[in-house]
């Protein structure tokens, strides 16, 4: 059962990538679990507390039990993947049933940043897009689904989400198998992604 991580910057593709496997793979074999599940539940936090969350750092993910639940889909076990919602902050008392798969796929910007769940990973690779890409996916994205103003998004992106960048996520390229240059645009990276993920299976 491989298990497959998929980082990069917030805005790099990840998502796309992990949607090309999928259509690539074989139907039902794919379990997902996202990072962004896993973030500490700050409900009960101030409005003014919740602005100031850094979710770009990894203290910001409760790495013990996304490890627990990777753990236990690798043993063959189903797991209830917590939801949590970017505007209110907080784990929602709804989850999601993960089956357990033939191929395991684990996506987040801080993956690589964790040893513990490195460790895990059968194939760790990272996906890379120019910086102005990036940004101007998140700028739509986050006006999109999280109500902020491009403003907003602007004085977000500078105080949270590059520096967080250039000081954990960019460093833990080092640590991926594979680098996917362009995202989900690179045919050539993924043929070779999906080649090898079929000979380890």
């Amino acid at each position: 059962m491989p298990t497959i991580g998929i980082s990069g910057g917030s805005g790099s593709g990840k998502s796309t990538v992990v949607n090309e496997l999928i259509t690539r793979l074989p139907d039902n074999g794919v379990a997902v679990i996202h990072q962004d599940a896993y973030y500490w539940d700050n409900g009960d936090k101030s409005h003014q507390e919740k602005q100031q969350i850094n979710f770009d750092h990894p203290d910001a993910i409760e790495w013990e039990m996304l490890i627990s639940q990777l753990k236990d889909l690798k043993l063959g076990e189903s797991i209830e993947m917590p939801h949590y919602s970017y505007v209110t902050c907080a784990r929602s008392a709804e989850t999601t049933l993960v089956q357990p798969r033939k191929i395991i796929i684990i996506e987040g910007i801080l993956i690589l940043t964790e040893p513990g769940l490195r460790d895990l990973l059968d194939i760790k690779v990272f996906v890379d897009t120019d910086p102005n890409e990036r940004l101007r996916r998140i700028i739509r994205r986050d006006m999109d689904e999280r109500g902020r103003s491009p403003g907003q998004e602007l004085r977000h992106y500078e105080t949270f989400v590059k520096p967080m960048h250039v000081k954990f996520i960019e460093p833990s390229k080092r640590f991926a198998d594979i680098i996917v240059p362009r995202g989900g645009k690179n045919r050539v990276a993924l043929d070779i992604l999906v080649s090898h993920i079929q000979m380890t299976d």
